[in-house]
């Protein structure tokens, strides 16, 4: 060593000495990996001999020293943690932390990568899809007699959701690291509610970072008590011996003390989901207003598109529309005012998209986006977004503001002019677009019809038919048709259009057929907005009773009318009749709550 330190000359003063180019060594084939070598040598070697000055640096820990000297939280919030049974001596809290640390976080804790247009790409583990039937509400005295108890709504007793509550800040207690995120739910300041989120991955905080609608630093500094609070100790499973638990999976919601627990599932949807129950609550039950599963725009004379959906029919895809301002993708109130957005973000699904036909979505994943089950190249870091090894519901959640022609503030002060209910038919019977009566639209909304498609769900791989009442029962919190009655009313007082656009299969059922391509129902939605398909004519569609037009330019007319795109007519009428049968079995649980007209506009065998 004293030998090799003796050796060392110091530089001679004056300028530093140019560094010579060094010639280009061609990358190597598998056949030259000898070569390859001798040249990574001799280009080691001649770098040694290039003096090198180290740039200043900060040291290694400076940032991770700051963070956590930085949780945010004084006053009233630090004393919040200590009384819900946070260790403050333990854990380190990062209260909404920037995207760029949370970054870090999740790279150095949770395996996390950045993808090649800089997107965080992570991962949910076991559950890539909700959990409906893990889903519960406390049966308690401020609410019990407004729920709608069920398959949908599963009881808890208070007793055993305190013991899950426990059990998840127990869990919170053990991490290093434990997230905050305060935001906003609802863009209309009359009707939105403060939400906190507790998780304890950074993935979680920087998904509900762009779910939820971000404050501004004096928001932040003066966000107070939260209206709602989500306990995401998700890594850790339920025990499937506590009463009432059938899993260990388990996603509750206490409105009486408004809090959200959920155990057994990393699935970041199940935060957002929840948030959207909770509004389906309060703003029929608090406010007054309509809450909907939908997506909204909005044009340039400021008439609003409502778009009905479950996932997987094209709420998200068909509102991004470049001639159009996107209110939001997914979660809305149609207020006395307005339509507001919930969300301050768009949760897209991922499978199969390109740059040519969802240009929008495909731009908006980028730095702070956050790509959820996504298969991506591991050399390059480009996602595969045909790949669905890992799940059909690969998704990327990212802020709105991220969608060039979004309507910021989310929130327009006008009322819809257009209704789209989407359904994705799987047995490829239901015509692309039908004008619907005022009856018709009730009872559509009532039936929800779609198919269940893949990954949506935990199990589902395949589409299944399935009724999911006002395109939301997953969601819905209250009857059924309570939210239709609000909706009729809305959509009389304001002389709404309202259409029933098929997004599923054509020519065949699921499995022969195939899927109506994606520009013929953006032509079709197109048509809505320009009032093309208002002045069309229209002939009936037998059984259903559904009028539809007899062309339209740009989309073929065996297309229009689905009986002409079948070469089996007798399996076309035979599938009819199966479909009919199912939309008057599955409404026969509401015809007692709607009148005779509205029960007459169905499907008649």
């Amino acid at each position: 060593m004293l030998r090799l330190l003796a050796a060392i000359k110091p530089l001679p003063k004056g300028p530093t000495p140019s560094i010579a180019p060094l010639p280009r060594i061609p990358h190597p084939t598998l056949s030259q990996t000898r070569l390859c070598f001798r040249a990574s040598f001799i280009h080691t070697t001649n770098m040694a001999r290039t003096p090198y000055v180290t740039p200043h640096i900060l040291h290694k820990h400076y940032a991770q020293a700051f963070d956590a000297e930085q949780s945010g939280l004084i006053g009233k919030d630090l004393e919040y943690f200590s009384q819900a049974g946070f260790d403050m001596d333990r854990i380190q809290i990062k209260r909404n932390a920037p995207p760029a640390v949370l970054y870090e976080d999740a790279i150095r804790n949770e395996g996390a990568i950045i993808s090649s247009s800089g997107a965080l790409i992570n991962f949910s583990g076991k559950k890539t899809g909700r959990s409906p039937k893990d889903k519960r509400i406390v049966y308690e005295e401020t609410s019990k007699d407004e729920i709608w108890w069920g398959s949908v709504n599963i009881k808890m007793d208070e007793h055993t959701f305190e013991i899950n509550r426990e059990r998840a800040i127990d869990y919170l207690n053990t991490r290093d690291n434990v997230y905050v995120f305060d935001g906003f739910a609802g863009w209309d300041p009359k009707y939105r509610i403060k939400v906190r989120v507790i998780c304890a991955r950074a993935y979680h905080a920087l998904f509900m970072n762009n779910m939820l609608i971000r404050p501004t630093d004096e928001e932040l500094a003066d966000f107070g008590d939260p209206d709602f609070i989500i306990y995401n100790a998700g890594q850790f499973p339920a025990n499937r011996f506590t009463k009432g638990m059938s899993s260990t999976t388990s996603v509750e919601i206490n409105f009486k003390r408004m809090e959200m627990v959920i155990l057994g599932t990393e699935y970041a949807g199940e935060m957002k989901k929840g948030i959207f129950s909770v509004m389906h609550y309060l703003q029929p039950v608090k406010f007054g207003q309509l809450s909907l599963h939908s997506s909204a725009n909005v044009g340039e004379a400021g008439d609003v598109t409502l778009f009905f959906g479950l996932s997987g029919t094209g709420k998200t895809t068909l509102s991004a529309d470049a001639r159009r301002k996107l209110i939001g993708d997914d979660e809305h109130v149609w207020s006395d005012d307005g339509v507001f957005n919930i969300e301050g973000g768009c949760y897209a699904k991922c499978i199969n998209l390109s740059a040519e036909k969802e240009p929008e979505i495909f731009n908006a994943i980028r730095f702070g986006a956050v790509l959820e089950n996504v298969v991506y190249n591991p050399i390059t870091r480009v996602p595969d977004y045909d790949d669905a090894s890992i799940t059909e519901n690969t998704r990327c959640a990212y802020p709105i503001e991220f969608i060039p022609n979004a309507q910021i503030p989310c929130h327009v002060k006008s009322q819809p002019k257009n209704i789209i209910m989407l359904t994705c038919d799987a047995f490829g019977v239901l015509p692309p677009v039908s004008k619907l009566t005022p009856e018709q639209a009730s009872y559509h909304f009532l039936a929800g019809y779609t198919s269940k498609t893949p990954g949506t769900e935990d199990g589902v791989l395949e589409p299944i038919p399935t009724f999911s009442t006002c395109y939301s029962a997953p969601f819905i919190v209250l009857h059924p048709g309570r939210y239709a009655e609000m909706l009729a009313e809305r959509m009389s007082k304001n002389n709404v259009d309202c259409w029933l656009i098929n997004t599923g299969w054509t020519g065949g059922k699921f499995g022969s057929g195939k899927r109506c391509p994606l520009k013929y129902t953006r032509r079709i939605v197109d048509a809505v907005h320009s009032g093309e398909l208002a002045k069309a004519e229209y002939e009936t569609f037998g059984v259903f009773n559904l009028q539809i037009p007899t062309s339209l330019e740009g989309v073929p007319r065996e297309l229009l009318n689905p009986r002409l795109a079948w070469a089996n007519t007798e399996a076309f009428e035979r599938e009819v009749r199966k479909l009919a049968g199912m939309f008057q079995k599955a409404f026969a649980l509401y015809e007692s709550d709607v009148e005779e007209k509205v029960r007459l506009a169905g499907p008649q065998l």
